[in-house]
């Protein structure tokens, strides 16, 4: 097995084992965040794996309790004079999010502890998504000022029902089994199995994913849900989240409280009224568009999103939700605007459009060749 590290930085560890190759996230004490070094390296990396006729197989992990948090805007906000800062930081996670989704070689990501925001993007878009009783999934934007993006539009929207909706506007924290259920996760291993899963695959000489999936398969199980799992509430989220509007959803929600006690409706009404109206917004139509385009689509109008949230032109919410959470971590952010009502809706059309810049470019997605049947039909 050789090893080698990203030019002296030791962000992405690379690991060859035969035709596979692990590449590991090692910002441990950020807890995995991604830099725009690492998502830089990544993308280098995938390349010339995909290029390389004796790699077969990626294996991506991360080193110590978490994946990934996402990526670290916290790099960026501080100085942010310049919009477009931002807006290359997500140019490059989007691609890179691309990438993985049409990647013609299988990728099998092992989610053993958190997994958030730009994590998911990270491998919620690859072959096989392995989750553990350690693992932590959360879409936590709409609390920060910002809108489930990395592709989330896309992988959301194809959730059982809409449990995506719920998921994405609530920021609510899925456990591993509840990752399985829902589909987020293709497999559910133990940690303490990990490591003979990992020598396992590293010795199989093949990129058939059937093949590697009846490898991951033979270590997994199906775990029980908690009993207070979202999961058992599906025929409330399909009632409540399928509404029109972010207004009707919380109202519905509020009349289903108004007929039954139960502390999960309840904590999933105050979970909306803490986040972002703005966010909330932008998000649930994001989410519905994502349900009837492309995982390509879905980038580019998602970077068009991103692009408008940056330049902070109707609402800044995504500094005073950092600065709140992240920063001065008062959690009680100033939402502006600070009311639903107070949002129409040529506001919210406006995060979908071109943005006005003689500078600005929609996302150039990089040409894609010899994908894999999975991975077509994403296109």
């Amino acid at each position: 097995m050789a090893s080698s590290n990203n030019g002296g930085t030791n962000e992405i560890l690379v690991e060859e084992t035969g035709s596979v190759r692990t590449f590991i996230l090692n910002r441990p004490k950020m807890l995995n965040a991604l830099s725009s070094q690492m998502i830089h390296r990544l993308t280098e990396l995938f390349y010339a794996s995909e290029e390389d006729p004796n790699v077969k197989m990626i294996i991506l992990k991360g080193q110590g309790r978490a994946f990934c948090v996402g990526g670290d805007l916290s790099l960026i906000l501080p100085s942010l004079r310049n919009w477009k800062i931002g807006a290359n930081f997500f140019l490059k996670q989007y691609t890179l999010n691309y990438v993985m989704a049409t990647y013609s070689k299988t990728q099998v990501s092992i989610l053993n502890g958190i997994v958030m925001g730009g994590g998911a993007g990270a491998s919620i878009h690859g072959r096989f998504r392995v989750a553990t009783e350690k693992s932590v999934f959360a879409m936590p934007e709409t609390v920060l000022g910002h809108f489930p993006d990395v592709g989330a539009s896309y992988f959301l929207s194809r959730l059982p029902g809409f449990f995506g909706e719920y998921a994405g506007l609530t920021g609510s924290r899925l456990d591993g089994a509840e990752m399985l259920a829902c589909g987020l996760a293709t497999h559910f291993v133990s940690s303490d199995k990990l490591p003979l899963l990992e020598q396992a695959l590293v010795q199989v000489n093949s990129s058939d994913p059937d093949a590697i999936s009846a490898i991951i398969s033979c270590f997994s199980h199906t775990p029980n849900l908690k009993e207070e799992s979202p999961y058992h509430k599906m025929k409330i989220i399909n009632h409540c989240f399928s509404r029109r509007t972010i207004e009707e959803i919380i109202s519905t929600l509020e009349s289903e409280a108004l007929d039954k006690k139960d502390e999960w409706i309840s904590s999933t009404i105050q979970s909306l009224k803490k986040a972002s109206p703005t966010s909330l917004k932008i998000s649930l139509r994001s989410i519905r568009e994502g349900r009837l385009q492309s995982v390509g689509s879905c980038l580019v109008r998602e970077y068009r999103m991103a692009c408008h949230v940056f330049r902070g032109e109707f609402s800044k919410d995504l500094f005073e939700g950092h600065r709140a959470i992240l920063i001065d971590r008062d959690r009680n952010p100033k939402w502006e605007p600070s009311k639903l009502e107070l949002i129409r809706d040529d506001d919210v059309d406006r995060y979908f459009s071109k943005v006005d810049d003689e500078d600005w470019e929609d996302l150039k997605l990089p040409p894609r060749s010899n994908l894999p049947q999975y991975a077509i039909a994403k296109l």
